[in-house]
């Protein structure tokens, strides 16, 4: 992959984000892609399924795995427009996940650089290549502004 390529795919996962704030989800996209195709595109659900697992990165990752056919995804990358938290990472080293490119750190439960660095620690049987800070100013504005909107509305 090279930076327009990344600029894409990350564009794409904004779009994802933007559908789950219109949702009322916390507004985060991922995309799945092998190769140059797309292979599974989410946003958070976890309020719309009542599932605590429901983030966007597990969810794209489910469905790459059922279309790929194969739960070890090693030639994916992964796009987020946020700092994947344990969880998620944990999912990815479990897959295999060969890259993940995200948007805006998370400063708060961030599991690739900002609290945690689980996908890239050594003493685990599988590390990630990250690249941090693809969009990072458009992927915190929407997380702000949902926010912002979300404390007007309860005030």
């Amino acid at each position: 992959m090279n930076s327009s390529d990344d600029l894409n795919f990350m564009t794409i996962a904004l779009e994802e984000a933007r559908r789950g704030a219109e949702e009322g989800e916390v507004p985060v996209g991922a995309v799945a892609v092998v190769g140059a195709r797309i292979v599974a595109r989410a946003h958070n659900r976890p309020i719309a399924l009542v599932d605590p697992t429901a983030h966007a990165e597990i969810l794209a990752l489910r469905e790459a795995a059922r279309v790929t056919h194969t739960y070890r995804l090693v030639d994916l990358t992964l796009y987020a427009t946020l700092e994947p938290c344990v969880m998620c990472v944990g999912a990815m080293v479990t897959a295999r996940v060969g890259r993940l490119v995200y948007g805006a750190r998370d400063e708060k439960a961030g599991a690739l650089g900002s609290v945690y660095d689980i996908g890239r620690d050594g003493r685990l049987n599988h590390r990630i290549e990250v690249a941090p800070g693809v969009m990072a100013t458009e992927c915190a504005k929407l997380l702000q502004e949902f926010f912002q909107s979300a404390r007007g509305r309860s005030a």
